[in-house]
């Protein structure tokens, strides 16, 4: 067994020398930024002006947009293998120690970079009627200053999280609140992006308008790139259902279908009407092929748990369908019906496709919870992806207010969604009788796992019940069959030795519990060892307390 990692805080050391690295950075970029305004330096202008002659975009979208979404793909890749290499081996010693970490912190510093380019590009004139004024002669656009601003949210999480670690210890989820500040200001980056690029357009638009030389294109190119941007988006949106993906969520099983119906009402119906015909279809095939890429080389390649995905396919065509009957020119109508569509059809068909593939499939103690939830969060994200898609269209459209109103609805009836599912009390006086065969030929102690429950119905109508073993060298998810009343046994051997963490996990209801079979001895937190005898009765917790042993101080 390997020496615990500290389950607090970052060593001294990796804290000053990260702290520094980033100030050695940022003042370069500072200098490099304020040179150009200041005409020390002409590079970065006849790079800005070498790629408007190639794109016929400005100078100050190109560069940013490109800066930006490779680093989005950066710091993707490493979010995923970061949650993969926590899920196989635990902890780690500090941001340095992960290298992981490495892809997050380029990525996010990229999409602060990218913002600050576009804030510095333009000299000496008003990019775009939406720019800021920042001082005599400096407008700043719009889609600059909220990348930037973006960037900057998602690597103040950093710090922040070793400050949350040190005062509340290792939580591991991803749900954390510095996790999320990480997760989200990368998220929101791509709709930064879409302003940037939304705000070039208008002035290729407006300066043809004005009997200028058309700056903007039309065509497969422009098509192609705004595809990918809204396909972005949905990337953006569906990380937040990670630890779904992996198999080990920490929340009630309801969240998934809720966190798809909201990534899709959101993200398709911004899509089809900012990208126009197909754009729906072209950001789930954008979606399905880098995700699949992700997973195939986070699994299969790096050895690494293979983090699943959902397909959005139906609910593109139900955002299609809908669009080729109900006129943009009626925002609210296209809403309702995308939203009602999604919330029917598309939540029918992930059902489905969570049997197939997913790590959890949707079992039917989901029904009706789920189904009505799902519904209710489709139709009040296709609200605000209306509303973001009309902003966002290249062509200025007239303000419904109907829409606007429609929009903040929709996202008061997602906060009263997530309030109200995140109420997970544990039921008290459920226990179990474990009996443990163990089985010969792996490189540890490995055995089948055989439970009496009691009550005996406790698991009867389970959203999951499984033995779930991790952070030992993998991910081992073994789901309970019924074997007689209250009688349940794995079909496949858990390992319960080194560092390997093995228990059983209820969801009932609104409960979450779990019951350890095995927990090594922790120095760090400190914890004793949880020893996986032959036979024993414990009963079962409340599943924090072992899924995030670490955790201390509160929650």
């Amino acid at each position: 067994m390997n020496p615990a990692p500290p389950a607090g805080g970052a060593a001294l050391g990796q804290v000053i020398g990260a702290s520094l690295a980033a100030s050695l950075v940022t003042a370069a970029l500072l200098y490099v930024g304020f040179a150009h305004r200041s005409g020390r330096i002409q590079r970065l202008g006849r790079l800005a002006a070498r790629a408007e002659r190639a794109s016929g975009h400005p100078g100050w979208v190109v560069i940013p947009s490109l800066i930006a979404t490779t680093s989005l793909l950066v710091a993707l890749f490493g979010m995923y293998w970061d949650i993969a290499l926590h899920i196989g081996v635990g902890r780690d010693e500090g941001p340095l120690a992960n290298p992981a970490h490495y892809f997050i912190l380029t990525g996010l510093f990229g999409i602060f970079t990218a913002g600050f380019l576009a804030i510095v590009l333009p000299v000496g004139v008003r990019p775009s009627a939406a720019s800021i004024r920042l001082g005599p002669d400096w407008h700043a656009p719009l889609g600059g200053i909220l990348l930037m601003a973006c960037g900057l949210f998602s690597l103040t999480g950093f710090p922040l999280d070793d400050v949350w670690h040190r005062l509340f210890g290792q939580d591991v989820t991803l749900w954390g609140p510095t996790h999320l500040m990480l997760i989200g200001g990368a998220a929101m980056s791509l709709v930064g992006i879409a302003v940037l690029t939304v705000e070039g357009l208008r002035a290729g638009t407006a300066s043809s308008a004005a009997g200028g030389e058309p700056l903007i294109e039309r065509g497969p190119m422009v098509l192609a790139r705004t595809i990918a941007l809204t396909g972005g988006l949905m990337l953006g949106l569906s990380t937040f259902q990670a630890e779904f993906d992996f198999g080990v969520p920490q929340f009630r099983f309801v969240f998934e279908p809720v966190m798809l119906m909201l990534a899709a009402g959101v993200g398709l119906t911004a899509a089809r009407l900012y990208a126009g015909p197909g754009a729906a279809l072209g950001s789930a095939a954008f979606f399905i092929v880098l995700r699949g890429l992700l997973a195939l080389v986070i699994g299969p390649v790096l050895g690494e748990t293979t983090p699943h995905f959902p397909l959005y396919i139906a609910e593109a065509l139900v955002v299609e369908a809908v669009a080729l009957r109900v006129s943009a020119q009626r925002p609210l109508a296209f809403a309702l019906w995308t939203g009602v569509g999604i919330g029917t059809v598309g939540l029918a068909a992930e059902w489905l496709w969570s049997q197939v593939w997913m790590p959890l499939p949707w079992t039917g103690a989901l029904w009706p919870e789920g189904a009505l939830l799902g519904f209710a969060a489709a139709v009040a994200a296709a609200l605000i992806g209306t509303w973001i898609g009309t902003r966002l269209a290249v062509e200025p459209r007239p303000s419904f207010a109907g829409l606007r109103w429609g929009a903040a609805a929709g996202a008061a009836a997602l906060a009263a969604i997530v309030a109200f599912s995140l109420h997970a009390p544990a039921e008290r006086g459920l226990s179990a009788q474990v009996a443990l065969t163990e089985v010969g030929g792996g490189d540890g102690r490995e055995a089948n796992v055989a439970l009496n429950v009691r009550p005996a119905d406790a698991a009867a109508d389970a959203e999951w019940f499984d033995v779930t073993a991790w952070q030992g060298g993998g991910l081992v998810v073994a789901p309970l069959h019924e074997v007689g009343p209250g009688r349940y046994r794995t079909t496949e051997p858990v390992p319960i030795d080194g560092n390997w963490k093995a228990m059983v996990r209820l969801h009932d209801g609104n409960s979450l519990m779990a019951l350890p079979i095995y927990l090594p001895a922790d120095a760090a937190i400190p914890a004793a060892e949880v020893p996986a005898r032959p036979s024993f009765t414990r009963p079962f917790v409340d599943e924090t307390k072992i899924l995030q042993r670490e955790q201390t101080g509160g929650s």
